[in-house]
């Protein structure tokens, strides 16, 4: 099996599993609680959050452990949003954030009486600054534009618009659950950012918030003052420990993954491009992620160009990985201002630290056999229609 759904999730590292395994067997305590076994648990959530702070340049303080990078979003965007309601009830949101960003806005717009501003993007999937600074008012609180796109890996120049949202007085927050590891991380200007650590090696079922200290946050859950009254619920201690061994994994030798993962992936697609001269690399020109390509295949349909690269073996998608299996017209590719009929003929390839230029190869030759079987299929297709 050739794997290249790096941005749907990725493998637990040795690292991560080795960190884990204590809390899974022996040191089962809950850290809430004052025993023995419990101060062992609590050291080891103490000690992962000063691990994962230090390796961002954070305090630990400013860390929020969460179940997910969706939760982490969620808890951002509706706990930012409602703390900070007095000052003002407008909110920008980037037209290509993940779902976790965009329903949690929407629902602001539709049940809380928000007004939310979705900021276009260019044919690149780039948010132009001139347009942010267009849009905030006296009254807008918190802007969210993801630092990554998952689907395209197109890289957003959060230094020029964080400086801008500090300037004028807004909250930033930015989806970082897809940059993470693979691009440097910077809070210079953002107030809060999200993660999730199964998309850097480490275990599904925990990501974390940060939170630039001396920022208020409203809880969107009850019931415990877990993570300084910020964030209800037992820790996941397994998870934690796993998180914090999967983050020093992944920036230990960042720049020189990054950089074969980069080499990989434009050999990928010189392969594409050559064997389909009419497909198109969606956010070409624009900056990237070293492990991410995204192409539509013209003319043909992306849900049966993946089952037919599954049935070869190869493990690809047509965009996020969070609706529930299914393949759907991308949102991202449409504010892009790419036409349905590319939008829907679009397939995923997101390289790791697993890929090698053997499977690379390999990938290709399937790619080009696969697209040309499928577009005899549907050549055959049309001509029966046409008979009819």
């Amino acid at each position: 099996m050739i794997y290249l759904d790096y941005n749907a999730t990725t493998p637990l590292c040795a690292a991560a599993r080795e960190a884990m395994e204590p809390f899974l067997s022996r040191h089962y305590g809950n850290p809430s609680s004052v025993h023995a076994l419990g101060r062992e648990a609590r050291a080891a959530v103490d000690d992962a959050r000063d691990r994962l702070a230090d390796l961002l340049g954070a305090k630990p303080h400013e860390l929020i452990f969460t179940s997910s990078g969706t939760e982490s979003n969620n808890l951002a965007v509706l706990g930012l949003a409602r703390a900070h309601a007095s000052r003002g009830r407008h909110l920008i949101c980037a037209s290509t954030e993940h779902h976790a960003v965009l329903n949690a806005f929407e629902h602001l717009a539709k049940r809380e009486a928000f007004e939310v501003t979705f900021l276009k993007v260019d044919r690149h999937g780039m948010v132009d600054p001139d347009e942010l600074a267009r849009a905030i008012r006296s009254e807008t609180t918190l802007a969210s534009i993801m630092t990554a796109n998952n689907e395209t890996g197109v890289l957003q120049p959060m230094t020029e618009l964080a400086r801008l949202c500090e300037d004028r007085g807004v909250l930033l927050h930015s989806d970082m659950v897809q940059s993470f590891g693979k691009s440097e991380t910077n809070f210079d200007g953002v107030a809060a950012a999200s993660f999730a650590a199964h998309k850097f090696y480490g275990p599904k079922g925990a990501g974390f918030l940060y939170l630039r200290a001396g920022i208020v946050i409203e809880p969107i859950q009850f019931g415990g003052a877990h993570e300084n009254q910020r964030r209800p619920g037992t820790e996941n201690v397994p998870a934690i420990a796993g998180m914090a061994a999967a983050a020093d994994f992944i920036l230990r030798d960042r720049a020189e993954e990054q950089k074969r993962e980069a080499d990989l992936r434009d050999r990928l697609w010189e392969k594409i491009s050559t064997a389909c001269p009419d497909a198109i690399r969606n956010g070409d020109g624009a900056p990237c992620l070293a492990n991410t390509l995204n192409v539509s295949f013209s003319g043909l349909s992306s849900e049966t160009i993946l089952m037919a690269l599954d049935l070869e073996g190869v493990c690809a998608s047509s965009g996020s990985a969070c609706m529930v299996g299914s393949v759907v017209a991308s949102h991202v590719l449409r504010a892009m201002g790419l036409p349905a009929e590319l939008g829907s003929a679009a397939v995923r390839f997101s390289l790791g630290r697993g890929t090698s230029a053997v499977e690379i190869d390999r990938a290709g030759r399937i790619i080009e056999q696969v697209v040309s079987r499928v577009r005899s299929a549907t050549k055959e297709k049309e001509v029966a229609y046409a008979a009819v």
